[in-house]
């Protein structure tokens, strides 16, 4: 008889197990990865508590003396260990302080190409307590100068195969006080002043600790630039906390230091610098670095260091399958994916063509207070919430005026929130838990990106200019941008930037840039919309010479002449027509133009080359 309680209980657990198993089927899989999250969380407060604030950096000492032989760095075929390039850090943190006027806590703008000197420089000076701005390298004349301004920047450091990027602005940036110190030996140039050549003379002797103590988790660190609505970039704040939760994200999936992290994306961006690198050190695992990414050595490099986890945007996987099929597709020992933008059905390819490696997608912008990550690894999702999920983080999906290009909101003033299922604009309430910080040197700019009184007065979101959806599950997938940003590329290409440069032809009386979708490609390629002066042509050669001043993703791969300009009620220019309509010669009356970089100008889009883009025969 005293058996007779275990039937019962047995038969409660199994029901137990079977509801949970039918009605909540991810419950313990949200449980232990949100568990995992917050067990780093609380690691970060006991440093606070204990330690002071700790920093990257400070991890990235503490390896040093833990593994200091240990591979931290691979590029191009050489090892750079963890005591190397902790090293070279101190010896430019030494040159840079004694040598070349720079001070505690200025703000030093950073230029360079992936090498392992980014991320020596970006220690070195970490060292003495400056954030560094990290430059887009695409980025060219006015809009570099915006950089300088907006961060505060006084001095740059320019990589030698970057130093020529600087020469048609040279004597804006002498006129501005900003000296420009070059990662090469034996300047020509008066000036620009040459870093290495203070290098032998430099002691390796590390400064005082304090020196790069930081007395706040919310102190600034970085500035990383990012396209947004006001069409020039703007310099979001990348504080300590910032920094330190986005190292989390490679352990939160799994990754652990036995791992070889492969990063082919640009350091100036917040995924492989913070992600990626910030990944690398807080596992004290190894890095394979690449200049550039490359589809023709991206599975060679794999398979010759044992690459176990690589970071990608969706068009690098895209580019993987395009690839001949070999019987070599599935050597390797790659089993992990982070990154974003990947596509549904590039998703599926890439998995059938090279096994089953798990992809993790995250979410979040580089200035954003909210991140989603996708630990279940659900094909075409960005990430998941949950009822945990949802007691931390207060996010909505609103309904959105897309004719308007702003939220609906009801009777009262308030935005209202979609039903499950439907797509709606991503909000994220800015709170002491999600805090926003904003972007350096206008406080327009950082106002611009938050709604208040959005269902209740006093409140505040953070707008992220993307519509989503979230199913019954709670995954959630991404469908759009909104606004006058897309994506291109792996890039955001700001519209007004684009629509600024255009408007300095002479033969250009308006234009309208915009985004639209090529099939087999992500995100959307820029098409402008353009209204000639009375009495002129359509110059093609002088408007690609034009169009070449901007970045490579920005610049407009189609052309649509038109006579009249459609507009919003609120006398906007009208883009969603536009989209919609996209480029097809068979659709469209008005005149179409492709842009031909061989022949280096802008060549009629008839309809056979219309099917040559379809086909994928025509480069873009």
């Amino acid at each position: 008889m005293s058996w007779c309680w275990l039937f019962p209980v047995v038969l409660g657990v199994f029901l137990a197990h079977l509801l949970q198993r039918l009605f909540f089927p991810y419950f313990w899989k949200d449980f232990f990865f949100l568990l995992r999250l917050s067990r780093y969380s609380l690691k970060l407060e006991l440093f606070r508590l204990t330690c002071g604030v700790c920093t990257v950096l400070d991890r990235f000492i503490q390896q040093a003396r833990r593994i200091p032989d240990k591979p931290f760095l691979i590029y191009e075929g050489r090892i750079y260990t963890y005591y190397d390039i902790e090293r070279r850090s101190i010896i430019l943190a030494n040159v840079f302080l004694q040598k070349l006027n720079v001070t505690k806590g200025d703000c030093v703008a950073l230029l360079m190409n992936n090498e392992p000197d980014f991320l020596c420089v970006w220690f070195g000076l970490a060292m003495f307590g400056c954030p560094v701005a990290f430059l887009n390298t695409n980025i060219k004349s006015k809009a570099l100068l915006h950089c300088f301004n907006s961060c505060g920047a006084k001095t740059v450091v320019v990589g030698a195969d970057l130093v020529e990027c600087l020469r048609g602005i040279m004597n804006n940036l002498l006129r501005n006080n900003i000296q420009v110190l070059a990662m090469t030996s034996h300047c020509e140039d008066t000036n620009v002043k040459s870093v290495l050549d203070h290098i032998v003379a430099a002691p390796d002797k590390p400064l005082p600790a304090i020196l790069r103590t930081a007395t706040s988790l919310k102190s600034p660190t970085l500035y990383i630039f990012t396209s947004g609505t006001t069409g020039l970039p703007k310099a979001a704040v990348i504080t300590h906390l910032q920094s330190l939760k986005a190292a989390g994200g490679f352990w939160a999936f799994g990754v652990t230091e036995n791992d070889v992290t492969y990063i082919p994306l640009p350091l100036y961006h917040s995924a492989a610098s913070l992600i990626g690198i910030g990944g690398t050190i807080e596992l004290g695992a190894t890095c394979i670095l690449k200049k550039k990414f490359s589809v023709s050595q991206f599975w060679s490099d794999c398979r010759q260091h044992k690459v176990t986890v690589f970071q990608y945007i969706g068009e690098l996987c895209r580019y993987l399958c395009n690839q001949q099929k070999t019987e070599m597709d599935k050597v390797h020992t790659v089993r992990m994916g982070v990154g974003n933008g990947l596509r549904r059905d590039v998703w599926q390819e890439f998995q059938r063509r090279y096994g089953n490696i798990k992809m993790c997608e995250v979410y979040g912008s580089t200035e954003g207070n909210l991140c989603f990550m996708n630990h279940i690894g659900k094909i075409g999702t960005v990430g998941r919430s949950n009822f945990f999920y949802r007691l931390l983080f207060k996010y909505d999906l609103v309904k959105y005026d897309m004719m308007n290009d702003k939220p609906i909101k009801d009777q009262d003033g308030f935005c209202q929130r979609v039903r499950t299922g439907e797509t709606g604009l991503l909000l994220s309430r800015v709170s002491a838990l999600t805090p926003f910080f904003g972007y350096a040197g206008s406080k327009q700019l950082t106002e611009k990106k938050l709604i208040r009184n959005v269902f209740v007065k006093g409140d505040t979101y953070f707008n992220t200019g993307d519509l989503m959806a979230e199913d019954h599950e709670g995954f959630i997938s991404f469908k759009d941008r909104v606004g006058d940003t897309f994506r291109w590329k792996g890039e955001n290409v700001a519209t007004t930037e684009v629509e600024e440069t255009l408007r300095s032809v002479d033969f250009i009386q308006e234009v309208n840039v915009y985004g639209v979708e090529i099939p087999g490609h992500e995100g959307r390629a820029a098409m402008t919309s353009i209204i000639l002066r009375r009495d002129v042509t359509f110059d093609a050669d002088k408007f690609f010479d034009m169009v070449m001043e901007l970045p490579t993703y920005a610049q407009p791969l189609f052309i649509r002449l038109q006579v009249v300009m459609e507009m919003t009620s609120t006398f906007k220019q009208q883009k969603f027509h536009l989209v919609k309509s996209g480029f097809n010669p068979s659709t469209i009356s008005d005149p179409l133009y492709v842009l031909d970089y061989q022949l280096k100008t802008y060549i009629p889009l008839t309809k056979s080359v219309y099917q040559s883009i379809l086909c994928g025969e025509r480069k873009l």
